[in-house]
């Protein structure tokens, strides 16, 4: 019974990595981003595009199957990553913030960005799935009831890292404040000579970066797919508005609530459904706390 607490943990944490981008963007950028996904699966394959440029493998780390080979490689796919967001942000996203565009506006053209870049994914990279190595490594007894897999626990690891750094920037570094400041009120801000758009290149960046740790990592669990990031598009959502939206804790939050509802959901033989369970606990938690877990009434 306790082995989907496992199971669940590892989803939640890629679950979260994506799912803070997200937040970013809605406080921040005020819109719904639904390209997250894609921006997830580009990570991916650009992680996967650098492992082939420099031919070492995902390596080995002890008893984990991944090494130092796919976290150099993420590093690098995290800035390609971050620039490719940046290029769209710039022939896009800006011209209709100077536009004064609506906010439907922009989750619309999010929508058609999502689109567009599973598309281009797919005519690039081909529809068949592909795998960073095929090595399974063996699960050991973490607790009575828990067997893990060492590759699960260095998930989390980098996860709960990833997280660590992300609020120490948040919270320590200037640009962190200033992030705050415009999620607060983008035009007090601006008044006050906060430089909105570094502002906004930040929000973008950070998302990226998670988004393109959590594709890899994901790719390495399961398989390197075009529509992978779409298919964490709605567990990245339900995370944000179960947790709260305008909550980075909430996010993350959220995100173990529904990690742990899949993994439930398989575990009780309900594999097919478990979107739709998510979903109804979703609900179920929105009627007793509408703002979400640990959100604000706006």
């Amino acid at each position: 019974m306790i082995q989907f607490v496992a199971d669940g943990l590892v989803n939640a944490a890629l679950i979260a990595l994506g799912a803070i981008g997200i937040s970013m963007t809605y406080n921040i950028l005020r819109f719904a981003n639904f390209a997250q996904g894609e921006i997830l699966t580009v990570g991916a394959y650009f992680t996967l595009l650098v492992m082939g440029v420099l031919g070492f493998g995902i390596g080995t780390m002890g008893p984990i199957a991944f090494g130092w080979p796919l976290l150099l490689s993420i590093t690098v796919a995290i800035g390609l990553t971050s620039i490719v967001v940046l290029i769209v942000d710039w022939l896009l996203f800006r011209q209709l913030r100077d536009k004064r565009a609506s906010r439907i506006t922009l989750i619309m053209a999010a929508f058609g960005v999502s689109l567009m870049g599973r598309n281009t994914v797919t005519l690039i990279a081909g529809h068949e799935p592909q795998y960073f190595d095929f090595y399974i490594p063996k699960t050991f007894e973490l607790l009575p009831g828990m067997r893990v897999r060492p590759d699960d626990l260095a998930i989390v690891a980098i996860s709960v890292i990833a997280f660590v750094i992300l609020f120490a920037f948040m919270n320590r570094t200037s640009m962190g404040r200033q992030m705050r400041a415009v999620a607060e009120n983008p035009t007090l801000a601006q008044i006050n000579g906060i430089d909105v758009r570094a502002v906004i290149r930040w929000t973008w960046i950070i998302g990226a970066s998670l988004a393109t740790v959590a594709g890899a990592l994901l790719a390495h669990n399961t398989q390197l797919r075009p529509e992978m990031g779409f298919d964490m598009l709605l567990p990245m959502f339900a995370a944000l508005i179960l947790g709260g939206a305008n909550n980075l804790y909430g996010t993350i939050l959220g995100a173990v609530v529904v990690g742990l509802t899949e993994a439930l959901a398989v575990y009780i033989g309900l594999s097919g459904y478990r979107a739709a369970v998510t979903f109804m606990v979703m609900i179920g938690f929105l009627m007793l706390r509408p703002q979400g877990l640990l959100g604000e009434k706006e």
